[in-house]
C-alpha cells in the first residue's frame, strides 16, 4: 500500500507527520471484541480486556497462548493495570451511568478485591498508579457541551477519594509522566490532551499548571495511552485506525497506522502499549460490525517502555 493510500483519511494538517505501520500481530478472535487496556508485566504477558464480554485476557508472549483469567460480567472492564506490587487493578465502567468500580487481583485472577466500590457513582474508564501507590482514574462521563466528568485520586490506603479536574466532557487515558509530576489526560468528547502539572501534593495541580498542549481532529476522538521510558506519549485514536505519538512537550512527532484503514476497517484501534524491555508497540483494534475480528498489531516503538 502506498504512502499517498496509508494517509488518506488522515486530517490534512497531520499528514506531514512522520508515520509508520503497524502489522498484525495476533488475532484474539474471528469476532468482534471491543479490546481495550493493553498492560505488560515483567513475566512475559500482555494482559487486556474485552470490554463488551466482561473478560479479562493474559496472552503468555513465548508461547503466545491466551487465557481468560477473570469474567466481569455485565461490568464493562474498560482497562487493567498492573500495581507495583505485581497486583492487576481492573476498571469498570458499569451501566455506564454511575456504577463503576476498580477490582484488584492476582495476576492469574484469583483473590479480588474491591478497591472503589460500584456504588460512589463513578464511570470508571482507566487509571494511573503514582510511586507511592495511590493511583488516578478517570470519570468516564458527560457530553460535549455537559462536561460532567472528571480526573479523580485515590490515596495509598484507598479510603480517600479526592476530584483533581472537573468538568470534562468524557475524559479517557490518563498516565503520569516518568518523573511522577506532569499528568496526561485525553478528553475524548471534546477531541482535547490535557497536561496537569502536579505539586508534591498528588491532589493539587500547580499554579497556572493545566494546559491544553493538542486538539484532535474527527469523530470519537483520542482513547487510551501510555508512555515510554524517554517520556513520549502514545494516544490511540478510536475509529481511525492509527495511534499519535507526542514527546514530552506535547507535540506531534509521529503516528501509526493501521494497514486496513484505507478500506474503512479496523478502525476501532483503543489501546496501546509499550514493552518494558524492547522497543516494540502493541496495538488493539477490532473491526465493528465487519468480518475483520479482533486483532493485536505491533510496530518498532520509539524507546523502551516502563513497567507500570
Amino acid at each position: 500500500m502506498s504512502k499517498i493510500e496509508l494517509l488518506a483519511s488522515v486530517p490534512l494538517n497531520e499528514r506531514a507527520i512522520p508515520f509508520k505501520e503497524a502489522k498484525p500481530w495476533f488475532k484474539v478472535s474471528d469476532q468482534q471484541m471491543q479490546l481495550e487496556g493493553l498492560c505488560f508485566d515483567n513475566q512475559n504477558h500482555l494482559f487486556f480486556v474485552d470490554v463488551f464480554g466482561g473478560g479479562v485476557y493474559a496472552l503468555e508472549l513465548t508461547a503466545m497462548k491466551l487465557e481468560k483469567i477473570a469474567s466481569f460480567e455485565n461490568e464493562n472492564p474498560a482497562t487493567v493495570k498492573r500495581n507495583h506490587d505485581g497486583r492487576l487493578f481492573v476498571c469498570c465502567l458499569g451501566d455506564m451511568r454511575g456504577t463503576g468500580s476498580v477490582v484488584s487481583m492476582n495476576p492469574d485472577g484469583s483473590d479480588q478485591q474491591v478497591v472503589v466500590d460500584s456504588s460512589l457513582g463513578y464511570v470508571i474508564d482507566d487509571l494511573s498508579f503514582d510511586q507511592d501507590g495511590g493511583f488516578y482514574f478517570t470519570d468516564f462521563k458527560g457530553y460535549s457541551c455537559e462536561p460532567t466528568g472528571g480526573v479523580y485520586y485515590v490515596s495509598p490506603d484507598y479510603k480517600t477519594i479526592t476530584k483533581v479536574l472537573a468538568n470534562m466532557a468524557v475524559p479517557n487515558g490518563v498516565v503520569l509522566n516518568t518523573t511522577g509530576n506532569g499528568l496526561w489526560i485525553t478528553e475524548m468528547s471534546q477531541n482535547r490532551l490535557h497536561y496537569l502539572s502536579m505539586t508534591e501534593d498528588p491532589t493539587i495541580i500547580a499554579n497556572y499548571g493545566s494546559s491544553v498542549p493538542y486538539h484532535f481532529t474527527g469523530l470519537e476522538g483520542p482513547d487510551s495511552i501510555c508512555i515510554d521510558a524517554d517520556d513520549n506519549l502514545y494516544v490511540a485514536m478510536y475509529m481511525q485506525g492509527r495511534a499519535m505519538v507526542f514527546d514530552k512537550y506535547g507535540l506531534p512527532i509521529e503516528q501509526i497506522l493501521l494497514p486496513e484503514r484505507k478500506k474503512h476497517k479496523m478502525l476501532r484501534s483503543t489501546s496501546v502499549a509499550i514493552h518494558p524491555n524492547k522497543k516494540q508497540l502493541v496495538l488493539c483494534s477490532n473491526d465493528g460490525e465487519g468480518d475483520g475480528g479482533a486483532w493485536l498489531y505491533t510496530c518498532k516503538s520509539l524507546s523502551k517502555g516502563i513497567l507500570l
